[in-house]
């Protein structure tokens, strides 16, 4: 027996230059920090060290999600000494954690278990480029025409893709639509005409450039009136319980495509575009929208485990709703906190393993709350998870998540502070150290 700690690297490192030249001048301060140490061995892919569970560190940065051991005599300084030098390079991408406290390791031990297998492996990934093709091949998909399957084990937080569109159109009446989509194309290159003309048109007729456009474009944005055309993040198919996230940088004007679950080789990549309506009018929007009906495992559930699905998504609707009440908010903050706690189980329930980018949002909606009414010690735990969340789902590099980052680090800094009240008034360092999860989150939520 023992207590297990160590760090996981979230989100894992991809296999990029800039992650690799990072990891590499990680691996030589670990090799000069320890160098001429007895138990510290460097082997042809990976280093170890030859005390307690015998941790290891890849000479491959992708390869890495976790470094940890059991804690007992004669380890505890190599683990804790390797996660020092890894916080000094990585920052707070390298999450710290002991067993049993209040840190929580990231991921699921199994997938842990197989990423140390690669290690003694010969490094087989390519650089990524712009589109990291490394990761997925594209392949017809029965019932759904092209599609984007993995081509090795994706694991969550990995940047699958990285594109600018080819295009950009805001919403229009159709002939107008038309005939502006008609002048960008001219302006394009022939390959991106053909990227653009060989997409799927489930509107076809009068303007088959708008079918196109209406069937393919992605919204720059939540709620925006301006969609983008991309000639492989277009190929990615729909499911309602997807594996990997889109998101739109205004920043850098860009989208991404991030797994938010472990992804099999030879699965498909699926994103979600849907509000998380019940089945009826989800299939109504899915329809007028995009022009198709969906038969992923969620829309052909048996009527009762449908229907099951249907009343927790309009519970999720109406929490959302309450949550978002500045009223409450100001009012009743202990309610809205409850209702924010309520909300994180039903969408655990729904969405399983895709709720990752819910909760970002309901992590900072709870931060909101606690901010507002001067608590820090919580505010600070709930803009460390919407941080972590983020950096899942969106990337170190979106402004979201830098925002989320700044106000884990400082959220004081939130223009909020101390708006509604000071009753909740509370320093960072006050949250409870040595407590179970059950009792941390029953006081992270004051239930």
């Amino acid at each position: 027996m023992g207590i297990d700690a160590g760090f996981d690297m979230v989100p894992r490192l991809s296999s990029g230059a800039n992650d690799q030249q990072k990891w590499e001048a990680f691996i030589e301060d670990v090799k000069h920090h320890f160098e001429g140490d007895p138990v510290f061995r460097v082997h042809d892919n990976y280093i170890e060290f030859e005390s307690g569970e015998y941790p290891m560190l890849p000479l491959q940065g992708h390869k890495v999600l976790r470094f940890s051991s059991k804690l007992c005599r004669g380890v505890d300084p190599y683990i804790f000494g390797v996660t020092s030098l890894a916080s000094k390079h990585f920052g707070s991408r390298v999450r710290k954690w002991v067993d049993g406290f209040d840190e929580r390791y990231h991921y699921d031990w199994n997938e842990v278990n197989e990423s140390w297998k690669l290690y003694d492996q010969p490094d087989q990934s390519q650089p990524d480029s712009e589109l990291s093709t490394s990761l997925f091949e594209i392949h017809d998909v029965p019932l759904k025409g092209r599609g984007l399957v993995a081509k090795y084990d994706i694991s969550i937080g990995t940047r699958i893709i990285c594109e600018e569109p080819i295009l950009l159109a805001q919403n229009m009446s159709p002939g107008i639509l038309e005939a502006v989509l008609a002048t960008k194309l001219k302006a394009l290159s022939k390959e991106k005409q053909r990227q653009f003309l060989s997409l799927r048109n489930n509107y076809p007729g009068k303007y088959p450039f708008g079918g196109i456009f209406r069937t393919n474009s992605l919204p720059c944005g939540s709620g925006a009136s301006t969609g983008g055309i991309y000639p492989t993040i277009c190929l990615i198919n729909y499911s309602c319980s997807p594996n990997a996230h889109n998101n739109w940088s205004d920043e850098a004007k860009h989208e991404t495509i991030h797994a938010v679950r472990p992804i099999r080789a030879g699965e498909e990549i699926t994103i979600s575009y849907d509000r998380g309506q019940p089945f009826v009018a989800r299939k109504a929007f899915l329809k007028t929208s995009f022009g198709f009906e969906c038969a992923c495992h969620v829309c052909t559930l048996p009527r009762a485990e449908r229907e099951a699905s249907d009343n927790r998504r309009m519970q999720i609707d109406e929490l959302d709703t309450s949550i978002g009440n500045p009223i409450n908010m100001m009012r009743n903050p202990k309610k809205s906190l409850t209702d924010c706690y309520s909300l994180l189980h039903i969408v655990e329930e729904e969405h399983g393993e895709y709720s990752v980018p819910l909760k970002a949002r309901l992590y900072y909606d709870a931060f909101q709350i606690c901010i507002a009414h001067g608590d820090l010690a919580r505010a600070c735990v709930f803009a460390e998870r919407a941080y972590d969340a983020r950096a899942v789902c969106e990337g170190e590099d979106s402004p979201e998540t830098r925002r989320m980052k700044s106000f884990a680090l400082n959220p004081r800094w939130h223009s909020t502070f101390g708006a509604y009240s000071m009753k909740w008034k509370s320093k960072k360092e006050d949250r409870p150290i040595g407590s179970n999860e059950e009792g941390f989150e029953k006081w992270l939520f004051r239930q």
